[in-house]
């Protein structure tokens, strides 16, 4: 069972990682941290309009907490805001209620994630991408009266 969680692709999604990489004058910021394993993932977004236009990320955190964040840098610019907000539900479902991987041809590599579902200890380790790039979210959403 162990072998899946640390399976040949997502150790691969996790040592192709993008170098970090922090935006200056980003629109937004958010850091967040698992309580359970101290990984972080940094998390800084440019925005067109409702769109992501530049994206930059410095993750300190387990090959799990990596693979995530390495697969999103590779996808999340050109994603809409309800895009990546539903991206977020749709992980947290799949982790958490055996629900499928996330939908769309742009995350389809989010699916090797899928036997982390079994490990609740590692579950906000592997969200904390999702979670920061969603806080960002909103706090545009705030500075724009949307809240």
């Amino acid at each position: 069972m162990i072998g899946e969680l640390y399976s040949d692709r997502i150790l691969a999604a996790a040592s192709s990682i993008p170098a970090a990489r922090r935006l200056a004058g980003a629109d937004a910021s958010a850091k967040k941290v698992s309580r359970v394993c101290g990984s972080e993932v940094d998390v800084d977004l440019k925005m067109d309009g409702d769109t992501v236009s530049d994206f930059g990320m410095e993750a300190r955190a387990c090959a799990l907490g990596q693979a995530a964040a390495s697969i999103v840098a590779r996808h999340v610019v050109g994603a809409s805001a309800a895009e990546l907000y539903r991206l977020r539900d749709e992980m947290k479902a799949m982790l958490k209620e055996g629900g499928p991987p996330p939908s769309g041809e742009r995350w389809a590599d989010l699916a090797v994630l899928e036997p982390i579902r079994d490990y609740p200890q590692r579950h906000a380790s592997t969200m904390l991408v999702f979670e920061a790039i969603a806080a960002c979210l909103d706090q545009l959403s705030a500075q724009h009266g949307e809240a």
